[in-house]
């Protein structure tokens, strides 16, 4: 992931489009569109600052994607990974999460810390009593989470050469309900290996339906009838490949967006 997908993915989770962040920033949108399209290979560093900072994030963090650690903790990064994972999660999920912590604490032996006598105190003034969670008599599945049912089309939408789009067949999958997933409306699985290294033939992706996408962004589009996942370059579709030319559009007749990618599903 470069500084361009971290500035999207913020934008992304806070819901800002450039229009909006070029307001925070005082960044003119013509130039703020170039930074996030990749145009401008050596944006100003002041520029970075401003948009870190409208953002809430660190310089740091847009630049390297050096996670912000503002705790005395230096975490590795299979502990950065699971808590991004947890993150993802619903109140469910994290619930039964600290039943297996609980449960696995008890068994090595560490005695989980007791409620303080002032935190003992403030949950009776508020009507609360504290609770012991006990660990279900049956083993934890992937079921028991959070999940939402989208339709995964059969028919496969390239990465290379495009084939023919259309709604012939289509399974429904299960897919992880968070925030990751909110905007999910289908899935398609890709063929081809036109967007590596990033996405590889067999892939299933995420797609939210919408009509139109932001230069730079990642999208399903048919081209007299042909269907493509690939960048959206303004004027044409870019692969991510370098051994692959881009698309230019003024050589179709009917270009179509059908939909913005906003993620895949991870191999198991």
């Amino acid at each position: 992931m470069d500084y361009i997908a971290r500035i999207k993915k913020i934008k992304s989770e806070r819901k800002i489009t450039n229009e909006r962040l070029s307001e925070l920033t005082g960044i003119p949108l013509g130039t703020l569109s170039k930074i996030m399209a990749g145009i401008s290979d050596s944006p100003k560093l002041s520029n970075m600052v401003l948009i870190a900072s409208a953002l809430g994030c660190s310089l740091d963090y847009i630049v390297s994607g050096t996670p912000e650690n503002t705790n005395n903790y230096t975490l590795s990064a299979e502990e950065i990974s699971f808590v991004e994972d947890y993150r993802q999660l619903d109140t469910h999920g994290r619930e039964l999460l600290a039943m297996v912590a609980q449960k696995e604490l008890e068994r090595v032996g560490v005695i989980a810390e007791k409620p303080s006598a002032k935190r003992k105190e403030a949950q009776k003034q508020n009507g609360k009593s504290a609770t012991i969670l006990q660990m279900p008599s049956s083993k934890v599945s992937a079921s028991d989470f959070s999940r939402k049912k989208v339709l995964l089309y059969d028919l496969p939408v390239s990465a290379g050469p495009g084939v023919y789009l259309d709604d012939s067949r289509a399974e429904e999958i299960s897919i992880p309900d968070n925030e990751k997933t909110a905007f999910t409306d289908f899935a398609l699985r890709i063929s081809g290996n036109s967007m590596e290294p990033k996405y590889h033939d067999g892939d299933i992706l995420l797609v939210e339906y919408t009509d139109s996408v932001e230069i730079g962004e990642l999208g399903i589009f048919v081209l007299d009838g042909n269907g493509y996942f690939k960048k959206y370059g303004g004027d044409r579709l870019i692969s991510l490949n370098s051994e692959y030319g881009d698309i230019l559009l003024h050589d179709y007749v009917e270009t179509v967006c059908c939909g913005r990618v906003v993620g895949k599903l991870k191999r198991k």
